[in-house]
C-alpha cells in the first residue's frame, strides 16, 4: 500500500501501482472526467502512469494554466500524427505547448503547406481525436531509441537523443504515431473537440540561420467548440489591434532595409508619444528623489568584462568595434556605466539611498527570426534606474519601486498584472548565475519579504532570474487579455564586488552597496508596441500625437478656424485645421479613423457665439461650447493625464 497525500492534507491509501485517474475516480466520476493531468510531488504526471510510492498528489483540470500546457503539447501530437498520415516521411523537430496553443516544426521536404492542406490536416486532427486513442508513455533505453530513429533516418530526433542521457527517456504514443517525449500527455485524444490551425511559417532549424528552414504549423484546441468559438472571436480584435498595422495606420515608427532590421525610424506622430512617455518617467522620478544622468552608447571591452556581461550575455551583444588597437561594444545595457558614475566619488552612508535614472538607448543583437515589430528590435529606449543602497535601506527601496508600478498602471489604466519573482537554478551557478550561493538564497528572501509583507501578489519562477541576483518580471495584460512583459525590478549582489564599488557606513567602514535595477516602463519601444493594443490606437489625449483636429465647415470658416487653433496651441495643444475643401462628413469620418480625441467642427453659429461644436472619438457630438471653455476643459485632462 502507498499514502498519498491531497492539498487539503488529508492521507489515503491505496494500492501500489493505481494511476492519478484511479484516485479520481474513488472520489468522484464527474472529477475523474475533468483532470487533464496530476501534480506528484510537484511534478506533472500522466493520469494513466502508475504511482508507486508515498507521495503528495493534486488534480489539474482545464481551469490550470499547466493542465492547458499538457493540454495543447498532447494536441501538437495530434497534429504531427495527422501530418504523418497524410505525408509520409514528414520528420518532425519539436512540438512544444505556448501561452496559447501549440506548434510543431517538420521537415516536408520540398512541400509547400497550402490553405487546402491545412484544412485537410484540421479534418484529419478531427478524425483521429474522435478514436480516442489513450497516450501511452514508455520508457526505452538510449540504444534502442537511437536504433528506432536510426531506422526512420531521422537526423532531428537523433540530435535529440544525443544530450539525453541513459535512463531518462522516454517514447509516448497514440494511435498510429510515436514520439521522442518526455511527457506529460493527457488521459487520451478524444478530450481534444475543437481544432484549428491558426499560421504556417517557417523556422531555422535549432533557431539557426545557417541551418535549414523548417515548416512550422501554429494550432490551438480546446475541450468545448464554443471555447474555441470566443478564442478566435479575440484573436480577431487582436488582428484589429496589431500594432505593427495601428503603428502604419497612425504614422508612428518605419522599418528601412538601409537603416537595418530592427532599427526603427520614428516619425513626428511616433515621437510625440515617446517624449510623453519620457516626461512622464522624469516627472514621476524627480518627484521620487532620483538625479539624471546620460552615459555613451559604446564602451570598452574591459568595463563588460568586469561586469560579467561578457561572458553571460555576450550572445546578445552586437560583435565588437575595434578602435586604437582596443575593442569597443555598443551599448547593450546601461548599468556597468552607472556604476562607473556612482564609483566617481566617495560616497558616504549618508548620500545612501542614491537613485540615479537614464532613459537610455541600448542596442542588442536579436537574431532575425525573432525580430517582431516594437516587441523585439534592436535599439531600444529604456526607461532605466539604479539604487545604490545598504541592506537596511533595501525593503523600502524595493517596495517603493513595486509601488511606482503600481502608479503607472493607474494612469495606463491597466486592471490586470502579475509579479513574477524569478529565482536562480543551483545546478547553474557559475555557469549562467554567478557562484555565491549564500547571497542568492539570502537576497531571494529579501525580495519574497518584501513581496509578502506588502501583500503584492506574486508568483515563483525557477532559473529564470539575471546573472547577477533575483529579479521581479512584471506581466502586463492588455484590455484583451493579451499577456505583456513591461518591467523589470532586479537585485544586484555581484556588481558592486565586481566594481569595488563601496560607501562609508556609520561605523566608517568601507562597506558594499546593494544595487536595485529598475525599469518599471521597460523599453519605449515594447510599452509603445503594448499601448497600441490595450487602446487599439485611440490614445487617452494626453498621449496623443495629434488632440485636436478642426474641421470647418467651408473656407469661410477657415479665419476663424485659425483663431482657435491659435489660442489651443498657446495652451499647448497639439492641434491641426483640416483646410481642405472636402464636405463636412468625410472630414469628421478621416478624423475618426485617425484616432483624433477631438474634433471641433466650427460653422456661422460658433464664429457668431465664440463658439465650438464638439465631437469625442468614439462618442459623436457633444455640444457647442465656448473656445475658452473647452480650452479649460482639454488643458485638465492632459495635465491630470486621464487615461479616457
Amino acid at each position: 500500500m502507498i499514502n498519498l497525500t491531497f492539498p487539503d492534507g488529508a492521507v489515503r491509501s491505496f494500492e501500489a501501482g493505481t494511476t492519478s485517474l484511479d484516485v479520481a475516480k474513488s472520489i468522484s466520476e464527474g472529477l475523474a472526467r475533468k483532470v487533464i493531468s496530476s501534480l506528484v510531488n510537484n511534478e506533472v504526471w500522466d493520469v494513466s502512469r502508475p504511482l508507486t510510492t508515498d507521495a503528495t498528489i493534486q488534480f489539474l483540470t482545464w481551469e490550470s494554466d499547466v493542465a492547458k500546457n499538457t493540454f495543447w503539447h498532447s494536441s501538437a501530437h495530434l497534429m504531427a500524427e495527422a501530418v504523418e498520415a497524410l505525408y509520409p516521411g514528414v520528420k518532425f523537430w519539436v512540438g512544444p505547448a505556448l501561452d496559447k496553443g501549440f506548434y510543431y516544426d517538420m521537415d516536408l521536404g520540398d512541400r509547400k503547406i497550402t490553405e487546402e492542406d491545412v484544412a485537410a490536416i484540421e479534418k484529419k486532427m478531427t478524425e483521429l481525436a474522435k478514436q480516442n486513442n489513450p497516450f501511452i508513455r514508455k520508457e526505452i533505453s538510449k540504444k534502442d531509441a537511437v536504433n528506432y530513429f536510426f531506422e526512420k533516418n531521422d537526423e532531428y530526433k537523433l540530435d535529440l537523443l544525443h544530450n539525453l542521457e541513459d535512463g531518462n527517456i522516454t517514447f509516448y504514443s497514440q494511435g498510429a504515431f510515436t514520439d521522442l517525449c518526455r511527457g506529460p500527455h493527457i488521459p487520451n485524444t478524444g478530450i481534444i473537440k475543437a481544432i484549428k490551425i491558426t499560421n504556417v511559417a517557417g523556422a531555422y532549424w535549432k533557431g539557426d540561420e545557417k541551418n535549414k528552414q523548417l515548416t512550422r504549423l501554429y494550432g490551438i484546441s480546446f475541450p468545448s467548440q464554443k471555447e474555441l468559438d470566443e478564442y478566435l472571436a479575440l484573436l480577431e480584435e487582436a488582428k484589429k489591434r496589431d500594432h505593427r498595422k495601428l503603428a502604419k495606420d497612425l504614422s508612428l515608427y518605419i522599418f528601412d532595409d538601409d537603416t537595418g532590421s530592427g532599427l526603427p525610424l520614428w516619425m513626428p506622430n511616433g515621437t510625440v508619444i515617446i517624449e510623453e512617455l519620457e516626461k512622464l518617467a522624469k516627472e514621476t522620478e524627480t518627484e521620487a528623489g532620483y538625479k539624471r544622468v546620460v552615459t555613451p552608447h559604446i564602451a570598452k571591452e574591459t568595463m563588460y568584462q568586469t561586469s560579467g556581461h561578457l561572458p553571460y550575455y555576450a550572445d546578445s551583444m552586437f560583435p565588437p568595434m575595434e578602435v586604437d588597437g582596443e575593442k569597443y561594444y555598443l551599448k547593450a545595457m546601461n548599468c556597468p556605466h552607472h556604476h562607473k558614475i556612482f564609483d566617481a566619488e566617495p560616497r558616504s552612508y549618508r548620500e545612501l539611498p542614491l537613485r540615479i535614472a537614464e532613459y537610455g538607448t541600448c542596442y542588442r543583437y536579436e537574431q532575425s527570426g525573432e525580430l517582431f515589430g516594437l516587441m523585439r528590435v534592436r535599439m531600444l529606449h529604456m526607461n532605466d534606474g539604479h539604487i545604490y543602497c545598504s541592506k537596511e535601506q533595501f525593503f523600502d527601496e524595493f517596495k517603493a519601486v513595486n509601488e511606482l508600478y503600481l502608479k503607472y498602471f493607474k494612469i495606463f489604466g491597466i486592471d490586470k498584472f502579475v509579479m513574477r519573482l524569478s529565482l536562480h537554478s543551483p545546478e547553474k551557478l557559475g555557469k549562467k548565475y554567478v557562484n555565491e550561493p549564500e547571497l542568492w538564497l539570502e537576497t531571494e528572501e529579501m525580495v519574497r519579504k518584501v513581496l509578502i509583507e506588502t501583500g503584492t501578489p506574486f508568483i515563483e519562477v525557477q532559473d529564470e532570474a539575471a546573472f547577477y541576483g533575483p529579479k521581479i518580471d512584471v506581466q502586463i495584460y492588455s484590455v484583451i487579455g493579451r499577456e505583456f512583459t513591461l518591467a523589470t525590478n532586479q537585485v544586484d549582489f555581484n556588481s558592486g564586488l565586481k566594481f569595488k564599488l563601496s560607501f562609508t557606513n556609520q561605523n566608517n567602514e568601507a562597506e558594499v552597496p546593494l544595487i536595485i535595477h529598475r525599469a518599471p516602463l521597460g523599453t519605449h519601444e515594447r510599452f509603445i508596441g503594448f499601448l497600441l493594443e490595450h487602446y487599439a490606437g485611440k490614445f487617452p489625449v494626453w498621449l496623443s500625437p495629434l488632440q485636436v483636429k478642426i474641421l470647418p465647415i467651408s473656407d469661410k470658416f477657415m479665419e476663424y478656424a485659425t483663431a482657435v487653433e491659435s489660442q489651443l496651441k498657446k495652451a499647448g495643444v497639439r492641434v491641426e485645421i483640416d483646410s481642405r475643401s472636402e464636405k463636412i462628413g468625410k472630414k469628421i469620418r478621416e478624423a475618426e479613423l485617425g484616432r483624433v480625441p477631438y474634433m471641433l467642427v466650427v460653422g456661422e453659429k460658433d464664429v457668431a457665439a465664440d463658439t465650438v461644436s464638439v465631437r469625442r472619438q468614439g462618442v459623436g457630438d457633444t455640444g457647442a461650447i465656448p473656445v475658452q471653455q473647452f480650452i479649460d476643459q482639454i488643458t485638465i485632462e492632459i495635465k491630470e493625464r486621464k487615461s479616457e
